[in-house]
């Protein structure tokens, strides 16, 4: 069996939104790094991911969006109109010297994936997971949305029963307008409620194919195994995808400074080897996360588990370096980093009840039928 690939670029190493944004912080190139100090990432499974060309980007985005952005990194600045109708420029989806370019790249690297999983396989592409961008607008940090062309990608290249698996910290409002009431695609969200962008409530199914399920601020460990094992399995075990894309953010973890969840690393990785092997075809994304070390000691330790390696207990050196070169300025959680977020990759596992309001909307969502029920 082919081994699992995995997608990056180094225009994410020196790509920045801003010296305030919070995608200030190096993450794919975090990984990147890791993973090659610990001797997991060998050129034979590294693709450089391609730019994606704008006839590939309209498949879902407007052409006047895509010009938009090409514009606007030219000249490096925006008009009226591209405030308004294409939300580029504001606070958090500012301009910066990629502005098309990074996005495109990621884009580029999850359609690729589409095409490679036509025969089956597992990819890897932490630079994707930008799941709130819209047809004709950047929203949320996400100027395209590169989980709905990477599915798109995958029905171009016949695969048809897709199953979205979500555990990013946000809503996916983005994937859910592209794929709404589509009976072979299947989508679960895990998300906080009440958290930006505010939607996905437990009742709304986006036509029939959605099951939305937000948590409550603090949801833990214990509470993230029952959703697994009482939700997110069984519904994608009864679905049979053909494939499953699942988009594994780091912004879940208790030391993320946009959410306000107390997940260790251990849940999201656990969910992802629940997943393994249910499907014929697995391309894993990124998503969000906004601490460097949360997110680099998570997305390494992903490809890890793709490839079926355990991370040490103990880090080498190499590996190490990577962590404590890391800066978080502007943070609290940058000032005094405790010192396993530099020796080790493995979370201490976060445990605790599991609320009556998690097991009441995983009760309503585990008697929800299936999409073309």
């Amino acid at each position: 069996m082919q081994r699992p690939m995995f997608i990056g670029h180094e225009i994410f190493r020196h790509s920045t939104y801003g010296r305030w944004h919070p995608l200030r912080v190096p993450r794919v190139s975090t990984v990147m790094d890791l993973a090659r100090a610990l001797g997991w990432l060998p050129s034979e499974q590294f693709i450089s991911s391609p730019r994606a060309k704008p006839a590939a980007l309209i498949n879902w985005h407007t052409p006047a969006y895509i010009s938009a952005l090409q514009r606007v990194q030219q000249q490096q600045d925006v008009t009226e109109q591209d405030r308004k109708r294409h939300d580029i420029g504001s606070v958090t989806n500012p301009v910066f010297p990629e502005i098309f370019s990074r996005p495109a790249t990621a884009a580029g690297g999850s359609i690729l994936a589409g095409e490679l999983l036509k025969d089956g396989g597992v990819i890897y592409n932490p630079p994707g997971g930008t799941h709130h961008g819209m047809p004709d607008r950047a929203n949320g940090f996400c100027y395209l949305n590169d989980p709905v062309l990477a599915m798109l990608s995958l029905r171009h290249h016949g695969v048809q029963r897709i199953a979205y698996v979500d555990i990013d910290a946000h809503h996916p409002d983005g994937v859910e307008e592209g794929f709404r009431g589509d009976p072979d695609c299947l989508m679960i969200s895990v998300h906080e409620a009440r958290l930006w962008p505010r939607t996905g409530p437990v009742d709304n199914d986006a036509g029939g194919n959605a099951f939305n399920l937000p948590v409550p601020r603090g949801f833990n460990d214990s509470e993230m195994a029952l959703v697994r094992d009482a939700l997110i399995l069984p519904k994608v075990a009864a679905f049979q995808p053909e494939a499953i894309v699942l988009l594994c953010g780091a912004d879940g973890l208790e030391e993320d400074p946009l959410s306000h969840m107390a997940l260790s690393n251990n849940a999201q990785l656990d969910v992802l080897r629940g997943l393994m092997g249910m499907a014929p075809r697995l391309l894993v994304l990124g998503g969000g996360g906004y601490n460097p070390w949360s997110v680099g000691r998570l997305w390494a330790q992903v490809w890890g588990v793709l490839n079926d390696l355990d991370a040490p207990e103990v880090l080498p050196d190499a590996a190490e370096n990577v962590l404590r070169a890391l800066r978080f300025e502007g943070n609290r959680r940058g000032k005094n980093p405790p010192e396993h977020w530099f020796t080790t990759l493995k979370d201490t596992p976060r445990e605790g009840d599991v609320r009556d309001e998690v097991r009441e909307a995983v009760g309503i969502l585990s008697q929800r039928l299936l999409p073309g029920a």
